[in-house]
C-alpha cells in the first residue's frame, strides 16, 4: 500500500510526514528524491500468534508513505505539477491531503486549498485524456476498431466530466468501464483522505473543526483533524513517554494509528494471516479477494498451482486453543479457489508440485 502526502506550501505536510514515519518508520530519500517511509501496521493478532508459535520472525503489514512536492499557491493558469511529481502521485494507491487551519501570514482557507488541489488533479487528467483521445481519433479514422472506438467513447465521457470541473471520482461508471480506466491512473479518481492541520491552541477543538469542514467538502472524502507539530513530537517518543504525553494533551489515539485505520477503510483492505515456526505474518489484501488471488500475494506459483486453502478464523483459533481444537470442533476447513477470504483468516495454501 502506497500513499502520497500532498498539500499546498506551508500546510505542514512535511511535519505530518514526520509524525507518520516517526521512530517506527524507516525513512529514506526514495528513488524519486522525495522522502519516503515504511510504516509498520500494528496487529494484536500477530502479537498473540508470535507468543504461541515463537517463530524466527514476525512480519507485520506495512504502509509506504511519501512526502511529495508542495503545490504552490497562485499558480499560473494551465501550469501543472511537474511530470516527476505527477508520476509519483499516479502510482500511489491513495492520496493524503494536508489542509492548513492556521494563519502563516496568509489567512487559512482549507476549503480553497482543497479546491486548488482538486483543480490541479482535474487539469492533469484532462491533459492525459486529451492526449490519448487525439491518438485514438487518428487510429479510428484510419482503420476503425471496435475496441478502440469503445475506449474513445469512454474517454470522451471522462473529458466532458472533467471539463465541467468535476473529478473522475464522481463519474458513475459500470464495473467494466471502471476496470478499463484503472490503467490510466487518473489523479482525480484516487481515493483521498484529508487531515486538517491545526495549531496546539485548537487541539481540544479538532473534532469540531473536522465536523464543520466535512459539511463543506465532498461527502465521499473522510476528514480528520490534528495538531501536526504535537504529533511529530509524539512520534519521536518511547511508548511510555507517548502515554504520558497523550494523557497530558488529551490525545486518545495518535495520528499514525488513526491514519492506518482510515487507510485500510478507504482502500477496503483486510489482512489474512499465515503462521508457523519460521514466520507469523499478516498479508494485506482487498476485501472480496478469492483464496486463489490471496495465494498470489504470497507467491505467484501458489496461485497458479493452487489446490485448496486450509483455513480457520483467528477468533476460533484462539478460542479453541490451536489447530487441534479447531479440527475437533469442525471449524478447520478446506476451501476452494473461489472462497472469499475474510479478515483474520489463518490460511495455509496447498499447491501442486
Amino acid at each position: 500500500m502506497y500513499i502520497s502526502i500532498i498539500g499546498t506550501m506551508a500546510s505542514g505536510k512535511t511535519t505530518l510526514f514526520k509524525a507518520l514515519s516517526g521512530i517506527n518508520g524507516n525513512s529514506n530519500g526514495g528513488s524519486n528524491g522525495q522522502p519516503t517511509a515504511s510504516i509498520e501496521v500494528p496487529d494484536e493478532r500477530i502479537d498473540a500468534l508470535t507468543k504461541i508459535f515463537n517463530p524466527k520472525k514476525a512480519t507485520y503489514s506495512h504502509i509506504e508513505v511519501s512526502d511529495t512536492v508542495a503545490i504552490r499557491e497562485g499558480r499560473v493558469k494551465n501550469e501543472t505539477l511537474d511530470a516527476k511529481s505527477l508520476q509519483q502521485i499516479r502510482r500511489s494507491d491513495a492520496v493524503l491531503l494536508i489542509l492548513r487551519h492556521f494563519d502563516n501570514g496568509h489567512q487559512a482557507d482549507p476549503v480553497g486549498d482543497f479546491r486548488r488541489v482538486q483543480s490541479e488533479f482535474i487539469l492533469a487528467d484532462m491533459v492525459q485524456v486529451e492526449g490519448r483521445l487525439a491518438r485514438l481519433r487518428k487510429l479510428n479514422a484510419i482503420k476503425p476498431n471496435v475496441q478502440l472506438q469503445q475506449e474513445q467513447a469512454l474517454l470522451e465521457q471522462c473529458l466532458a466530466h472533467l471539463e465541467s470541473e468535476k473529478p473522475l471520482a464522481t463519474l458513475s461508471l459500470s464495473c467494466e468501464d471502471d476496470k478499463k480506466l484503472r490503467g490510466f491512473l487518473f489523479l482525480s479518481r484516487k481515493p483521498m483522505m484529508i487531515v486538517i492541520n491545526c495549531v496546539e491552541e485548537r487541539l481540544a477543538d479538532t473534532e469540531n473543526i473536522a465536523s464543520q469542514l466535512r459539511k463543506r467538502l465532498p461527502g465521499h472524502i473522510p476528514v480528520l483533524a490534528a495538531c501536526g507539530q504535537l504529533e511529530a513530537e509524539l512520534a519521536t517518543m518511547s511508548p511510555e513517554e507517548q502515554q504520558q504525553f497523550m494523557a497530558e494533551y488529551g490525545i486518545e489515539e495518535s495520528l499514525r494509528g488513526r491514519i492506518i485505520r482510515l487507510a485500510y477503510e478507504t482502500l477496503g483492505l483486510i489482512s489474512f494471516l499465515t503462521v508457523g515456526e519460521d514466520e507469523c505474518r499478516a498479508w494485506p489484501i482487498r476485501k472480496g479477494v478469492s483464496a486463489q488471488e490471496a495465494a498470489a500475494t504470497i507467491h505467484t506459483d501458489l496461485s497458479q498451482k493452487f489446490i485448496r486453502a486450509e483455513t480457520v478464523s483467528y477468533e476460533d483459533f484462539i478460542r479453541l486453543n490451536g489447530f487441534s481444537g479447531c479440527r475437533k470442533a469442525g471449524v478447520w476447513r478446506l476451501e476452494g479457489k473461489t472462497y472469499v477470504v475474510k479478515d483474520g483468516d489463518i490460511i495455509s495454501i496447498r499447491a501442486s508440485n
